[in-house]
C-alpha cells in the first residue's frame, strides 16, 4: 500500500474534518456521564450496524473463543462488544481532554501495592495492559496514583498523532513509540514503569504460537525480551467498568520466575493472565481486531 503523503501545514484543508471530529470530540468529554454513555450506547449500535468488516472479525473471534455460547448469546455478546466499545469512544474523550481528577469520585485503585513493591526494586516495571475499551480512560485514572509510561501506535495523519500525543503526554509520564525500543529500555532502567499491551497479532517474525482461548495465536516475544535485558518485574493490570458505572484498576503481584527462558512457555503465561482477566468483562474487550491473523503454516485464516 502506497504511503500518504500529507500536507506539512496542519491548516491546510485536507485536515478540517480532522480539526472538526475532534472539535466534537472536545465537547463530548465535558458533557455529563449519563449523556456520554447514552452517546456511547447509540454510537455501538451504529457501528454494529454499519462497520461490518469489524462485526464479521468479532462474530469469528467470539465464535472461536465461546464455542460453549449459543448463537443467539454469540450474537447478543457481539452486540454488546460494540455497545462497550461505543462507550469506550466517550471515555477515550474524557480522558484525553479531562483533568484526571474529574475521575477521582467514581474510580478506585486496587492492589497498589504490587506496583510500588515492584519498582521499589529500582529496576522498573512493564505493565501488562488489555486491549479493553476503557484502555486511555484507564491511563488517566492511573494517573491519580502512579506516574508511568507507555508504549502507543503512531498514527499516519500528523494532526490526528500531535493531538493524540499531547492529550497521552497529559496522562504518561513519556509516550514511547512501539517501535522505539531503545527508549523504553532507557525508561525502564531509569527505574520507569511503562504499560505495555501484548495481546495482539503483531506477525510471525516477532512471535511465537501460544494458546489463547484455546486457540494457537501468534503472541509476541517482547514482554519477557525486555524483562529480560532490564531485569524488571512485570506486573498485570485489570480494568473494569462496573454495573454501577464507577471503575476499578487492579493491580496483580509481580510475576516470580518470570522470563523462563522457555519463548513459548513465557507466551502462553501471559497469554493466561490476559485470558483470565477478559473472561471477567469480555463484552469490554476490543475484540474488533484480527487476534488471529497469524497462522500455523498450513492452516487457512478465520477471516
Amino acid at each position: 500500500m502506497a504511503k500518504k503523503n500529507y500536507p506539512e501545514s496542519f491548516w491546510h484543508p485536507r485536515y478540517w474534518p480532522t480539526w472538526t471530529g475532534f472539535f466534537f470530540i472536545w465537547l463530548a468529554a465535558f458533557m455529563p456521564w449519563p449523556v456520554k454513555r447514552g452517546l456511547g450506547r447509540l454510537l455501538g449500535y451504529l457501528l454494529w450496524f454499519l462497520a461490518k468488516r469489524r462485526r464479521h472479525i468479532t462474530e469469528v473471534n467470539i465464535a472461536l473463543c465461546f464455542p460453549e455460547l449459543t448463537p443467539s448469546e454469540q450474537k447478543q455478546r457481539v452486540k454488546d462488544i460494540f455497545i462497550a466499545n461505543g462507550i469506550g469512544l466517550l471515555e477515550t474523550a474524557t480522558a484525553w481532554f479531562r483533568d484526571p481528577e474529574y475521575l477521582r469520585p467514581s474510580t478506585r485503585l486496587k492492589g497498589g501495592e504490587h506496583l510500588q513493591n515492584a519498582l521499589a526494586q529500582g529496576k522498573g516495571a512493564i505493565i501488562i495492559g488489555i486491549h479493553f475499551s476503557t484502555l486511555d480512560l484507564a491511563g488517566a485514572i492511573n494517573k491519580l496514583g502512579f506516574d508511568i509510561d507507555a508504549f502507543y501506535r503512531k498514527h499516519s495523519n500528523p494532526v490526528f498523532e500531535w493531538i493524540m500525543t499531547r492529550s497521552r503526554k497529559r496522562i504518561y509520564g513519556a509516550a514511547i513509540d512501539r517501535h522505539d525500543l531503545k527508549g523504553a529500555l532507557k525508561r525502564i532502567k531509569s527505574g520507569r514503569a511503562i504499560w505495555y499491551s501484548p495481546d495482539q497479532d503483531f506477525g510471525r517474525k516477532v512471535s511465537v504460537f501460544a494458546p489463547f482461548f484455546g486457540i494457537e495465536a501468534a503472541s509476541i516475544k517482547m514482554t519477557a525480551r525486555l524483562a529480560k535485558m532490564t531485569g524488571c518485574a512485570v506486573v498485570p493490570l485489570a480494568v473494569r467498568r462496573l454495573k454501577d458505572n464507577s471503575y476499578e484498576l487492579e493491580y496483580f503481584p509481580a510475576l516470580d520466575n518470570f522470563p523462563s527462558g522457555d519463548d513459548i512457555a513465557d507466551a502462553t503465561r501471559i497469554n493466561r493472565i490476559i485470558e483470565g482477566i477478559i473472561r471477567q468483562h469480555p463484552e469490554q474487550y476490543m475484540w474488533m481486531h484480527r487476534r488471529f491473523k497469524t497462522r500455523p503454516e498450513g492452516e487457512k485464516s478465520f477471516y
